[in-house]
């Protein structure tokens, strides 16, 4: 039976993800990552707590536990480096990093290629989780008016120009303008910002879309309640999420939600 470690950082999809694996018969390691993961929320299962500082302790646990595999999901804030306390592998790490490129994605892919290195690749929970990625091209009753179809097109020609850059997933477009483009401040506030710039005129949609460049197994599109409960508060209509690669939290929930309160959820594919 293969076995997967599961490198999780805040939130719930290491837990939703994890849950759906062992359903599945995969026998499943938690890391949870210090003050990131919160270790009540995995005491049912099999999991370790380590500092994401120290990738020393993090490898012997999975040369313990004789791990095939490794997922890394969860959100997780960059760590300080006076943090580290001279553990090598994490040294080694930082200095790749700034020495080949900052950003988010860098580091993600600079620490899941230092695992890799060592004989752990990243596992593919997408092709044995595809129920739980947005696939149909409406997942609501509403569907999406022709304003927001053109909403849409006009937030794709954006990203076609914007999309390899590392920076968020989302944006809000109404009447055809960018409003905004999410920032280190998450979906949610770019929600809220963006209704201070809303016109008269078609409800704002919300767009959510990978990266050219971006892993979908290190960083894939979320949205959960809490995005459609803004939705609706500051008077936006809907969302498009991109086909086949954003997921969707307590995706039931959701669906109840938006059909209650005529808000769409479709998907696109982007060129």
């Amino acid at each position: 039976m293969t076995k997967i470690a599961i490198i999780s950082g805040e939130g719930q999809l290491p837990l939703l993800i994890g849950k759906n694996l062992i359903n599945k018969k995969f026998n499943i390691l938690f890391i949870c990552l210090k003050d990131f993961a919160d270790p009540l929320l995995y005491k049912k299962f099999n999991f370790l707590e380590i500092s994401i500082t120290s990738f020393s302790k993090i490898l012997k646990a999975l040369q313990k536990e004789k791990v095939d595999e490794i997922i890394m999901v969860g959100k997780i804030s960059r760590f300080n480096i006076l943090d580290i306390n001279f553990d090598l592998n994490t040294l080694g790490l930082i200095k790749k990093y700034f020495l080949e490129s900052k950003g988010d994605d860098k580091l993600l892919i600079t620490i899941s290629n230092f695992f890799l290195q060592k004989g752990f690749p990243l596992f593919n929970w997408i092709e044995e989780c595809p129920e739980l990625i947005a696939k149909e091209d409406n997942l609501t009753k509403v569907k999406p008016s022709k304003e927001a179809i053109l909403n849409c097109n006009k937030g794709l020609e954006v990203f076609k120009i914007i999309g390899n850059a590392d920076i968020g997933q989302s944006m809000i477009v109404q009447n055809q303008l960018i409003l905004g483009l999410e920032t280190v401040e998450g979906t949610d506030e770019l929600i809220k910002r963006c209704s201070n710039y809303l016109r008269d005129g078609d409800p704002g949609i919300l767009i959510k879309l990978s990266k050219y460049s971006q892993n979908p197994y290190l960083d894939v599109p979320v949205i959960g309640i809490q995005t459609l409960i803004n939705l609706k508060e500051y008077n936006y209509k809907g969302v498009f999420l991109e086909k086949g690669k954003c997921l969707i939290l307590n995706k039931e929930a959701v669906l109840n939600f938006c059909n209650l309160n005529k808000i769409f959820i479709s998907t696109i594919v982007k060129s």
